[in-house]
C-alpha cells in the first residue's frame, strides 16, 4: 500500500509516493525527537533546582557550623579562666598550708599545690572539663585540710594535740615490745620495729598526735598501713590494718580514728603494729604510750 502526494502550482508541481512503511517511520522519528526535546529540558530544570536546593543547605550548614563554633570557643575561654582561677586559689591555700604546717613543727610535703597544665584551645572540650572536675575536688580537699590546720593553730590546745602521746587503740593490750624478739614465722632472732596491740578485728585504731598522712594503703610487711607526719622530725605508723580511713594529705587529729584494726601483711593476728620514727630513725614508742 502506498501514499501519494501531488503539489501543484502556476509553474511547478511535485509528486511524491511513500509507502505505508517509510510514513509510519517518520512518524515515529518525529514523535520521538519531540519527546527527547521535552524530556531533556524537564531534566536540566529538574537537575538545576536540586543543585539550588542543595547550595542553599550547604549555605545552613556554614552558618550552623559557624555558630557552633563560636559558641564552642566561647564555652573553651569561659572554662580556661575557670581553671585560671582555681590554679590561683590553690597556690593561695598551698601558701596558706605551709604556712601553718611551719608553726606547726611539720614539713607539710603533701600539701602541696595541686597545679593543672595550662589549658590550651581545642575544640574538644572534655579534657577541659575533666581537669577542671579534678581541679573543685582537690581544691575542696586542700580547704578542708586547711581549715582543719588552722583550727589545731588557733585552739587553746595546741601542744597537747601535737604532743605524741597515749595508745594507737582504744581497746586492747600491748602483745610485742620494741627491740630484739624471736620472729615468729621463722624462729630466728629479729628486730621488732615497733610495739603491737592486740585486739578484735574491727577496733578502731587513731592517731596519737595531730599531723598529716604522709602514707594510707599497703605496704610490703605492713598491710595495710597509715603513716603520719608530726611536728619536730616524729613520724608513726599504723600497720597490718583490716581497712584505711585516711587518705594522703589529710590533715588528722590526735584521738581521730584513721583505721580499722584487722589481720593484714606479715601478721599472725588481729592487732595493729605501731612504731615511732624520729628523724628517720626508729625508737622505742613505750615512753608515749605511758604519757
Amino acid at each position: 500500500m502506498k501514499l501519494t502526494i501531488n503539489l501543484t502550482g502556476k509553474t511547478l508541481s511535485y509528486r511524491r509516493t511513500f509507502s505505508v512503511r517509510t510514513l509510519v517511520s517518520l512518524t515515529v522519528l518525529s514523535s520521538l525527537f519531540m519527546l527527547v526535546s521535552s524530556r531533556s529540558t524537564d531534566s536540566v530544570n529538574e537537575d538545576l533546582a536540586r543543585i539550588a536546593l542543595a547550595q542553599q543547605a550547604n549555605d545552613a550548614d556554614h552558618k550552623e557550623l559557624d555558630e557552633l563554633t563560636l559558641g564552642t570557643e566561647a564555652q573553651l575561654q569561659v572554662l580556661i579562666e575557670q581553671l585560671a582561677r582555681l590554679n590561683s586559689k590553690m597556690s593561695q591555700l598551698d601558701n596558706r598550708g605551709q604556712q601553718i604546717a611551719e608553726k606547726l613543727g611539720m614539713q607539710a610535703q603533701d600539701l602541696e599545690v595541686f597545679v593543672l597544665p595550662e589549658p590550651t584551645e581545642s575544640l574538644d572540650n572534655e579534657p577541659l572539663i575533666k581537669q577542671l572536675h579534678a581541679m573543685k575536688t582537690s581544691l575542696d580537699s586542700k580547704s578542708r585540710q586547711i581549715a582543719m590546720l588552722e583550727s589545731l593553730v588557733s585552739g587553746h590546745h595546741i601542744q597537747e594535740q601535737s604532743q605524741l602521746s597515749g595508745r594507737p587503740v582504744e581497746a586492747g593490750w600491748l602483745s610485742s615490745y620494741f627491740g630484739t624478739r624471736t620472729d615468729p614465722f621463722d624462729g630466728k632472732p629479729a628486730m621488732h620495729k615497733g610495739l603491737d596491740f592486740a585486739g578484735a578485728e574491727g577496733d578502731n585504731v587513731i592517731a596519737t598526735a595531730a599531723g598529716i598522712v604522709t602514707w594510707a594503703s599497703e605496704r610490703y610487711g605492713y598491710g595495710n598501713l597509715v603513716e603520719i607526719e608530726h611536728k619536730d622530725g616524729y613520724i608513726t605508723r599504723y600497720g597490718h590494718n583490716k581497712s584505711v580511713e585516711v587518705a594522703v594529705g589529710d590533715v588528722v587529729t590526735k584521738g581521730q580514728n584513721i583505721a580499722i584494726m584487722g589481720n593484714t601483711g606479715r601478721s599472725t593476728g588481729a592487732h595493729v603494729h605501731y612504731e615511732v620514727i624520729r628523724n628517720g630513725q626508729p625508737i622505742d614508742p613505750l615512753p608515749f604510750t605511758r604519757n
